[in-house]
């Protein structure tokens, strides 16, 4: 079981697991409508050299010869060129220039965007070894702390990053939710 860097020809299995992650974010984040149509924009946004979803960003778990796990990780600082590509689909799309998304990440800070396990593979230690690998590149990149997101419901993802060290430092809306904005400083 290998933690690597993601390749493009992860994007098929990478979709998937966007998915599961996303849910309705992925569904604002492509502007699309059915499952079909949201993994074919998230396999292109993966693929893709540039974005916040771009397997540039991202990790995998690798078992049986494909990816059973990802975490896609990126600067603050990096968020709003990240999301160009992306809000450049988005306007066109919706044709409107004005559109934006929800500010996730703060600056000085290294951020997880997306986290995901395939279900079969889940209660392995997988998801907490990706994040152990974000940290590893956050402090490699100089980065002092490193964020994430986790919906205000979801108790179990919220216990375990507590035991993690992450701390709740704020509330934050995304896509019309309210999410735990939670912070470790690292060493």
């Amino acid at each position: 079981m290998t933690i690597r860097p993601a390749k493009r020809e992860d994007a098929h299995h990478a979709a998937r697991l966007l998915y599961d992650a996303l849910h309705d974010v992925a569904h604002q984040l492509t502007g699309e409508d059915s499952e079909e149509s949201v993994l074919a924009a998230l396999e292109a946004y993966f693929a893709a050299e540039e974005g916040r979803l771009s397997y540039n960003q991202t990790l995998v778990k690798e078992l049986d010869e494909r990816p059973v796990g990802l975490v896609v990780a990126y600067g603050g600082d990096q968020a709003a060129e990240l999301d160009r590509p992306i809000l450049a689909r988005l306007r066109t799309m919706k044709q409107n220039p004005d559109l934006q998304l929800d500010k996730e990440a703060d600056l000085d800070e290294y951020y997880i965007d997306t986290l995901s396990v395939s279900p079969e593979y889940g209660g392995r230690g997988i998801g907490t070894s990706l994040i152990r690998a974000a940290e590893e590149r956050a402090s490699a990149y100089g980065y002092a702390k490193i964020a994430m997101a986790v919906v205000t419901d979801n108790t179990k993802a919220h216990s375990l990053y507590l035991k993690l060290g992450y701390q709740t430092d704020k509330n934050i809306m995304i896509n019309g939710h309210v999410y735990y904005h939670m912070v470790k400083h690292l060493g």
